[in-house]
């Protein structure tokens, strides 16, 4: 991957660029990602509390027909950038292009879904945009040279609590590997317990236990490493889709401690089954 400075001031040159990390994550061709910038303004992201994941990705598949900004024809991964100062860019979160789903005479709309690509640098990367900061969406060969201002130290973060767990399958490969998320683990570690699988693009639901010496950390290990943890059911779904697992969310809807019985677990486990339909409508298939 080449290194040119791409209009970026010269005292950066010689720098560590964002080619150097594209490079390093495995984008030998540099037009295979997009990069894009969103600035905050009136409309769309007005201000950084409307930068959550729905409203990023809201505001990020939606695209002008007319501007001449942004590619015909975009490629697979984008790469989106928040306004942090005058050129100062931070990386909020890389989205796979799967296509574009639907147009009108204003708009184009696209099926984006989080990847994993430099998820670890998530609100850590900090780049310095070109000084034609109006140009928002740049490919991969026009923005390799902007210069790496900073890479900070992984912020730690916090346990929600075991109600309060809802992971796409990006952030259940975070939590089980990044260091920002060793408090999860040890209460996911520390725990027995009843979770749901739920199923985005259909509606199916999988009831699964997580017993005895395994717990739901080592559970949920199997499933960050597969996507389907040895369930039959996912399993043959991500045979048809190997990408399927994208879509699936993972909660718990109860834990118990060490010394609870299997035969409590597993009266819970067909309880939910139960009052929740998985095996008539759902993943479930005993």
């Amino acid at each position: 991957m080449s290194m040119r400075a791409g209009g970026v001031e010269s005292r950066w040159q010689g720098a560590l660029t964002l080619g150097d990390i594209l490079g390093a994550a495995g984008l030998d061709e540099a037009d295979s990602a997009l990069v894009i910038r969103h600035t905050f303004k009136e409309e769309g992201l007005q201000t950084p509390s409307d930068a959550t994941p729905e409203g990023v990705l809201e505001y990020t598949r939606r695209q002008w027909v007319a501007t001449l900004k942004f590619p015909k024809d975009p490629p697979r991964w984008w790469l989106v950038f928040l306004a942090d100062g005058r050129r100062r860019s931070r990386f909020y979160r890389a989205y796979e292009n799967r296509g574009e789903t639907h147009r009108d005479h204003e708009y184009r709309w696209f099926d984006l879904g989080e990847a994993d690509l430099l998820g670890s640098l998530a609100g850590r990367l900090v780049i310095d945009w070109s000084k034609d900061t109006i140009n928002w969406a740049k490919r991969g060969s026009r923005a390799e040279g902007f210069p790496v201002i900073e890479i900070s130290d992984p912020e730690t973060v916090p346990f929600p609590g075991f109600d309060r767990i809802e992971l796409s399958y990006a952030r259940l490969r975070e939590v089980m590997e990044d260091s920002r998320y060793a408090s999860w683990r040890t209460a996911l570690g520390a725990v027995q317990g009843i979770y749901l699988i739920a199923d985005r693009r259909t509606g199916r639901l999988y009831v699964g236990k997580a017993e005895g010496a395994e717990r739901l950390l080592g559970r949920w290990r199997t499933y960050a490493q597969t996507g389907h943890g040895g369930n039959a059911a996912l399993r043959d779904a991500l045979g048809v889709d190997p990408e399927h697992a994208q879509h699936f969310t993972w909660s718990i809807l109860r834990v118990f401690g060490t010394n609870t019985t299997p035969d409590e677990v597993d009266a819970a486990e067909s309880h939910f089954k139960r009052t929740l339909l998985s095996r008539e409508f759902g993943y479930n298939r005993n």
